[in-house]
């Protein structure tokens, strides 16, 4: 067979039976129809994986090495830019993906038609057929601040199951550690008085997203959200105001802007009001005479574009008992600006800036394989071998540093420190039932309270020290002589 020049050739329309590393397409004769809709439900997460974890894993099985005990840290090797620190978030999804991992014959089935397994060992097919996750998860408590180089969660599990959990949980941890750090540093500089709403969703990366970034907001301090479905599936009500159209659309069907405040609040009388469709002082000053002359009661309004600054204060003089919200493409960078610049706003609105932004790249690296500790070396982006603990140093309540040391033979903690990382799920059953989203808002808030204010700022901010244990360093050592085929 020639080698193919063009890499469309080799990813994008290969023959069948030509490589396993190639996305083949079902032979169309045999294959059903498409689905357009590509909607995701619990039985759907064995597939939801990159192909390597598949095909990996039928190798490991031919070898004989599939059921190896092997264990894998999620980490990240560096934290985005301007940030001090992370903030552990979806544990709870990771343990409901755990919960319901298994093949359905039909999706084996559909794995056989690609063609791509066609020499596979038949024990791999029998490792699908019987799946289950059986092995222990470790992992620091949702809502825990953490640090470059620090595992928020370990998988110790058969060789097998812990190779095909990879995508899945670097989807899960990835963005919702992203989310609650966003919604962390957004409650940090607005301030345990502000009201935080999440309206991301709209521009979540898809539907999915938008359900988990209402989550980590919520359990990273936000007190409400408008993603209705996110809101009642995790008891809460959602929340929000209008938007221009209403008001557009009343106003020229009823006659002014001020009938469509008084239209809408006929129906929703305690919902803020959105007054800058046209001229945010005129509408303040049209609510400020009907407050006086005792026609409404209004709870608050919101801007959402202009100088918020500017506007802000004008409204606060015309409306001096009325919370003020400002929305607009918000983070916590321009909260802050705001707050410095003297702007009168109770609660702010944010949506874009929260749900998107500089991803959380965070890795799944093998550790240790059938007790043996094992490390990548590749340049920049190392691994530390072996099983983990971080043990976290307080002093006063603030957070001093962090040490990593080895699970095996691990030194006990001293009296001012405290391991992070705790054993959630044994033999694939939870050791603990599911935290509240209260109980991990409250965790965010005190983790976040322990940071020195050199950690939180928003420049330049400086990371907490990680101090890797003697046991640790002497291990590294010794990983890399043995990889090398050196001896001592």
């Amino acid at each position: 067979m020639s080698i193919p020049t063009n890499l469309n050739q080799v990813f994008l329309d290969p023959s069948p039976t030509e490589s396993i590393a190639t996305g083949a397409r079902v032979d169309q004769a045999i294959a059903p129809i498409e689905d357009q809709e590509l909607a995701l439900q619990p039985a759907d997460y064995s597939l939801l994986t990159d192909l390597y974890q598949l095909t990996m894993i039928a190798c490991y099985a031919g070898e004989g090495l599939a059921q190896q005990r092997a264990s894998f840290e999620v980490f990240t090797r560096r934290l985005p830019q301007n940030y001090g620190y992370l903030v552990a978030m979806g544990l709870a999804q990771v343990l409901d993906y755990l919960d319901a991992l298994q093949f359905s014959s039909a999706q084996i089935e559909a794995l056989r038609r690609t063609g791509i397994f066609a020499a596979a060992p038949e024990s791999f097919w029998e490792l699908l057929a019987t799946a289950r996750f059986t092995g222990d998860i470790w992992a620091v408590p949702e809502g825990t601040a953490i640090f470059a180089n620090e595992p928020l969660l370990r998988v110790e599990a058969p060789l097998w199951q812990a190779q095909l959990l990879e995508t899945y949980l670097l989807n899960t941890l990835n963005y919702q550690t992203l989310i609650a750090t966003r919604a962390a540093r957004l409650r940090d500089v607005a301030g345990p008085g502000a009201t935080l709403l999440e309206f991301g969703t709209r521009r979540a990366f898809s539907p999915q997203a938008s359900m988990w970034a209402a989550r980590a907001a919520l359990a990273a301090g936000f007190d409400a959200t408008s993603n209705v479905l996110a809101a009642l599936r995790l008891n809460r009500n959602p929340a929000g105001t209008m938007a221009h159209a209403l008001v557009m659309a009343l106003a020229a069907t009823e006659g002014s802007e001020a009938q469509a405040f008084t239209a809408f609040h006929r129906y929703f009388p305690a919902a803020p009001l959105l007054i800058d469709t046209y001229d945010a002082i005129a509408a303040a000053d049209q609510l400020a005479a009907q407050l006086q002359a005792g026609e409404i009661s209004l709870s608050g309004v919101r801007l959402d574009s202009g100088d918020l600054v500017t506007l802000s204060q004008q409204v606060r003089q015309r409306l001096p008992g009325v919370a003020i919200f400002a929305s607009g493409d918000l983070d916590e960078y321009r909260i802050a600006e705001l707050q410095a610049a003297g702007a009168c706003i109770n609660g702010y609105g944010i949506g874009t800036q929260l749900v998107t932004g500089n991803p959380v790249n965070g890795v799944y690296k093998l550790v240790e394989i059938d007790g043996i500790p094992v490390m990548k070396e590749s340049e920049g982006k190392s691994t530390y071998p072996g099983r983990k603990q971080i043990f976290r140093q307080f002093r006063a309540g603030q957070i001093q540093g962090d040490r990593l040391d080895l699970m095996a033979g691990v030194n006990q903690p001293s009296s001012t420190e405290r391991p992070l990382l705790q054993l959630v799920m044994q033999q694939g059953q939870r050791l603990q039932p599911a935290e509240s989203l209260d109980t991990i808002a409250q965790r965010t808030a005190q983790s976040i309270a322990s940071l020195p204010s050199a950690t939180r700022q928003l420049q330049q901010p400086t990371s907490i020290a990680i101090e890797l244990s003697a046991d640790l360093q002497t291990l590294i050592q010794q990983t890399k002589r043995q990889s090398s085929g050196t001896s001592a």
